[in-house]
Order: structure tokens, then sequence, then C-alpha cells
């Protein structure tokens, strides 16, 4: 039985670039080759860097991880994030601006209490 590697494996294709702009003025690149080859297909964010000599750099960034939210209401969420920091989320139309404040107290109200009764469950606590 082999072993799973994972190597990085760089092929080289000939072909043809177009660089342009879109109406909007956003960039376009697209490339033909003139050979045909078989290549792992993908679609993902990338990171494209132009440069002056028509060099075109693509590197694929990689995905963002979500966190699971500890506590979701109706306009707000708590998590707890992957750098030991917890977030309170809060969005709300602005068409309803005269009601942002006091949903927004009663909601951070809510969560705190959950998230420390929570945090008190885990760590033991008998507080309430």
């Amino acid at each position: 039985m082999g072993k799973k590697t994972n190597k990085q494996k760089t092929i080289t294709i000939d072909g043809m670039m177009t660089i342009g702009k879109t109406k909007e003025g956003l960039h376009t690149a697209d490339f033909v080759s003139s050979e045909y080859v078989e290549t792992e297909t993908f679609t993902g964010k990338c990171n494209v860097q132009m440069m002056r000599d028509g060099n075109v750099y693509i590197t694929e960034l990689p995905k963002q991880l979500r966190n699971k939210p500890l506590f979701r209401q109706d306009h707000s969420s708590l998590t707890n994030g992957k750098n030991r920091k917890v977030y309170f989320v809060f969005a709300m139309d602005e068409e309803l601006a005269d009601e942002i404040p006091e949903t927004l107290v009663r909601e951070a109200k809510e969560a705190a209490r959950k998230f420390t009764k929570a945090f008190l469950e885990n760590k033991g606590g008998t507080e309430k």
C-alpha cells in the first residue's frame, strides 16, 4: 500500500490571456489554453496580482471558517470566536430606527443572561 502525500503538483499550460475592464470598471482576465490538459476544476475566492509586465499571479484563498452561534435571537447572535473572543452581532433594518435602542438593549441583556448561565454550568458553578 502506498502512502498518501500532499505533494504540490504544478503544470505549465500554453495559451492566451485577454485582459480588460467591464463597463462598471471591474477588471477581467480570461485565459484560453492552446493545448488540451486535464486539470482539477475549482471555483473559489482568489488573490489576483497583475504585474506591469503582463504577468498574472492567482492564488486561491483559504475557505472562511464560520463559527456556530452560541445563541441566536431575532436580530442578534452571540458567537465564540476561534481567537477566544466572544462576539455579539446585532443587525436591524434602518426603517425601524425608533425601535433599535430598545431592541438592542433587550437582546443584549438576554444574550448576557444566557451566556452567564451557560458559562456557570460549564465551570461547575451553582449561581443563577
